[in-house]
């Protein structure tokens, strides 16, 4: 080719690339808005980004790998971007549903409930109400005493992302538009889920799942009142989100699969006090396809069909077999615990995804008001196929490296720079990072990496930054070192509160009734 064709050629080009990008431009400027839409960091494939229930998603891992506006490296840049009045105190933690279509337009919304019985939709942007709904105590007193009813509950969204649900101090869970707030009244809705709420508490989180064949169901569990007094069995009512048909399971007297009254009232159950009330309520497994549920204190007594101080498992409609659960774990020393007061069913179990070499595929981790950690195979509970043995969990038990009863639902993070597990415990004593090793046999064990003294709620993992609550102290730190990379000490007491992140932006609420935000 001569000089003159190739600056000829250069010539052509240029141009030819000139009308593209005009093309483009006026292509892009004047297709409809819609088309333009970006999805936000964070949207599942163009979807609403949401933080649907508690600790992120149905295994409850706490950890959300979808976000990335905040990193270690700009974390220390946190500040409070408002803090709002709730109607009461929310114990518990927000959900959070972004590309909401209001009346006003779309929103991102974030949804607590409250101790008094009120499910209130927030704009996540700046705090103000957008709707809210109260199902209060009434005439209820605890235990029929004088203290009013009151509920520890958080909501959860459905997988569909057009209703939340919200636990009611009326014995029901109801349903509502995200948008309006409009309540569904058609079908079967509200949904019963206790006939004795002055003796039976929504201590637990909402949780939904969806099962290997596609069916999603809603999870509502019931313990007792500080105290553990009265006429109360602990029980999980599962609701097929499709037909509004639902599960009973009691931990005490499985074989009856309905909600008891109150005695002298019949049916009743003779047993008591086997409270499900952990911060998860239910964690869904879909490896084994089984939902797992613990109970506190009470008895363990598997002909009579009483199961206190168990971990069970139940299929995801929340049916067992032959009324009893599918499969069950059961400490050794049972008794003890029950008389000692130290609930194993303070924490539900953390799933823990295991590597290769691992001889257990179906592992997790299970706290206690003991002090104590146990490794348990999802697959078969107590090692013997069935429910009903005691003993059977993987080696040794560890003691919790801080001390300290667990009260919270541990956060589980898989590095993705070398691909290992690490699980996250937090106490009343403080906070600590344990990470599972396998033995030259292929055995599971965890081994203490660092731990601190700064108490701590249910924590949680987001783009490998890791986040714990306490009294007037929330934190971000380096998940492997512990490090501090940022904190702040303006909220309040907190009790079972935790955070969530979506977004770029943390949000957590506390003991005064406030809800605090922090962004860049």
């Amino acid at each position: 080719m001569t000089a003159v064709g190739f600056a000829d050629t250069k010539r052509q080009l240029a141009l030819f690339s000139t009308a593209v990008i005009v093309a483009i431009f006026f292509f892009v400027v004047t297709r409809p808005s819609v088309a333009r839409e970006v999805p936000a960091k964070g949207s599942h494939g163009g979807k609403s980004f949401s933080w649907p229930q508690f600790n992120f998603d149905q295994e409850h891992s706490g950890n959300n790998t979808e976000e990335s506006a905040i990193s270690r490296g700009n974390v220390r840049k946190l500040h409070q971007l408002f803090r709002v009045s709730l109607p009461d105190v929310a114990d518990g933690a927000p959900v959070y549903l972004s590309g909401v279509k209001t009346s006003i337009g779309a929103s991102d919304l974030i949804f607590v409930t409250t101790r008094d019985g009120h499910i209130v939709a927030l704009n996540a942007a700046n705090g103000s109400t957008v709707w809210e709904h109260q199902y209060g105590p009434g005439d209820y007193r605890i235990n029929n005493g004088r203290q009013p009813i009151y509920t520890t509950s958080s909501p959860a969204i459905d997988p569909d992302l057009k209703y939340v649900y919200g636990y009611g101090l009326d014995g029901y869970v109801h349903k509502f538009d995200v948008a309006s707030g409009e309540e569904v009244k058609t079908g079967r809705w509200p949904e019963l889920c206790t006939l004795k709420p002055f003796n039976e508490k929504g201590s637990s989180a909402l949780s939904t799942a969806t099962s290997t064949d596609g069916t999603s169901y809603l999870y509502v569990t019931n313990g007792g009142y500080l105290g553990d007094r009265g006429d109360y069995q602990g029980h999980v009512t599962t609701i097929n989100l499709r037909t509004g048909d639902q599960h009973v399971f009691n931990a005490n007297g499985s074989e009856r699969a309905i909600h008891f009254v109150q005695k002298p009232g019949q049916p009743d159950c003779s047993a008591v006090q086997s409270a499900i009330w952990s911060r998860p309520g239910v964690v869904y497994d879909p490896v084994t396809n089984r939902v797992y549920m613990v109970t506190g204190n009470g008895p363990f007594d598997p002909k009579s069909h009483d199961w206190g101080d168990t971990i069970f498992s139940l299929n995801p409609d929340g049916t067992g077999e032959g009324g009893n659960p599918v499969d069950s774990y059961t400490p050794s020393n049972h008794t003890y615990l029950n008389r000692a007061d130290l609930d194993l069913g303070s924490t539900a179990p953390a799933i823990l995804p295991t590597p290769e070499n691992c001889r257990v595929r179906n592992l997790a981790v299970q706290g206690g008001k003991d002090m104590k950690l146990r490794l348990v195979n999802l697959g078969d509970l107590s090692g013997r196929h069935g429910p009903g043995h005691s003993g059977g969990e993987i080696g040794r038990l560890v003691d919790v490296p801080q001390g300290g009863m667990v009260f919270t639902q541990p956060a589980v993070w898989v590095d993705p720079a070398d691909k290992s597990t690490w699980v996250f415990v937090a106490t009343y004593s403080g906070l600590s990072a344990l990470e599972l090793h396998v033995d030259r046999h292929g055995m599971p064990f965890l081994e203490k990496v660092w731990q601190n003294d700064d108490e701590g709620s249910s924590p949680i993992v987001a783009n490998n930054v890791l986040y714990c609550a306490g009294s007037h102290n929330i934190r971000a730190l380096n998940p492997r070192t512990g490090r501090l990379l940022w904190h702040d000490t303006k909220i309040g007491n907190v009790h079972w509160e935790s955070p969530i992140l979506a977004k770029g932006v943390l949000y957590i609420t506390d003991e005064s009734g406030n809800l605090t935000a922090f962004g860049l």
